[in-house]
């Protein structure tokens, strides 16, 4: 009779070959761990791991730490200014760039009775006006009793390139923490996105981008791929009322950044004015024009020059009305031009002066007395009024 063998461990191994065996698969386990973790660095992972390529890498570690300063601001509103059935909310957002102070469009607080903001824990405080600047659509917020999770820090919207990644964060239809990506289109003119509230006068152009812009994003952080603010979100382009937008159009940084500074410094920003109202040639009598001499309807008649602006200093010159505030002849200068630039209307004349900085001068080609001369204006300080 044969004797019986003990039986080995683990089904029928001895312990050595158990040792070699485990070396063996711990030796595998590292090689493929450390596959794993070069492909995942590299973006070649092609199964389980959430995320598989850079750009998602990017994306996610961008909006993770930048979500901590963004915040959902709600404005409720004043109640001259609701109509039945109106909800007297308005939501937007807006982010923290200094530890008590969030910058925001100036459309989503604007006719406010009161104001909150709510932090991306869902903290709730209450928050009041610091400073406005209807030009470009910008206002600054103070809050008191907290202090800012995180502050965001601008880049330059000057560099940005076409196709370059965007990333939006913000409150779209009062969902707080959403995160969207696109790319920055092109930097389109203030002419070809139009708009019916009046604000806005002094962008020359706004950032175009696939990132989504929705109801309630306006005021949020257009961020690129380092972080960094290129861009505030201020509203979308479509092409009907009952279409939702689907490009993107936010005010270039640079700008925002800019009126900040003023705003913190001085109360009102310092982009060139001349203090002047104007009226399009277009929508003139063109009795008026023929009387005039001009032939064309491109150019801004002046119509009042108010006593210490910088178009009066200059001697720009002012139009006459007659008691049912008609225009009369002889008409006022005409401007045509600024800075050897052809404009159309008063929206170019705004715009091209706005670029200019206090102390700066600009050159105004002008109509007058039926030739053209050129008057040569001294932008002045802004002051609070």
């Amino acid at each position: 009779m044969t004797p019986e063998r003990a039986p080995d461990t683990a089904a029928g191994l001895r312990p050595s070959t158990l040792r070699n065996r485990a070396l063996q698969v711990l030796g595998v386990a590292l090689l493929l761990g450390g596959a794993v973790t070069g492909a995942y660095v590299t973006g070649r992972v092609s199964a389980e791991r959430a995320l598989v390529t850079p750009d998602e890498i990017n994306t996610v570690e961008v909006a993770q730490k930048a979500l901590r300063a963004v915040v959902r601001i709600d404005n409720r509103l004043q109640r001259e200014q609701l109509q039945t059935g109106d909800d007297p909310i308005e939501t937007g957002t807006g982010f923290f760039y200094k530890k008590d102070l969030i910058v925001t469009n100036y459309h989503v607080v604007q006719y406010q009775e009161s104001l909150s903001v709510t932090l991306y824990n869902g903290r709730r405080v209450t928050a009041r006006l610091e400073g406005v600047d209807p030009g470009i659509d910008i206002a600054l917020l103070r809050v008191t009793g907290v202090t800012a999770p995180a502050t965001l820090s601008f880049g330059s919207s000057a560099r940005l390139l076409p196709g370059q990644k965007l990333i939006t964060l913000g409150t779209p239809f009062r969902i707080q923490n959403f995160v969207a990506s696109g790319v920055f289109s092109v930097a389109a003119s203030a002419r070809d996105v139009p708009r019916n509230d009046q604000l806005g006068a002094e962008i020359s152009q706004y950032l175009t981008t696939t990132a989504s812009v929705q109801q309630g994003n306006s005021g949020g952080p257009v961020l690129d791929s380092r972080g960094a603010v290129v861009g505030v979100a201020d509203l979308n382009a479509a092409p009907n009322a009952l279409v939702p937008g689907t490009v993107g159009i936010a005010i270039p940084g640079d700008l925002v950044k800019q009126s900040l500074d003023d705003l913190e410094k001085i109360g009102v920003p310092q982009r060139g004015t001349l203090g002047i109202t104007m009226v399009d040639l277009e929508n003139l009598d063109p009795a008026l024009r023929q009387l005039a001499g001009l032939s064309s309807s491109e150019g801004a008649l002046v119509d009042q020059v108010p006593a210490g602006t910088a178009a009066a200093r200059a001697g720009l010159r002012g139009s006459l009305r007659n008691s049912k505030d008609q225009l009369l002849a002889p008409l006022g200068d005409i401007i045509v031009g600024v800075d050897g630039q052809r404009v159309q209307d008063s929206f170019d004349v705004i715009r091209l002066v706005a670029t200019k900085r206090p102390g700066q001068t600009v050159t105004l080609k002008v109509w007058r007395n039926r030739q053209e001369v050129n008057v040569k204006v001294t932008l002045l300080k802004r002051t609070l009024q």
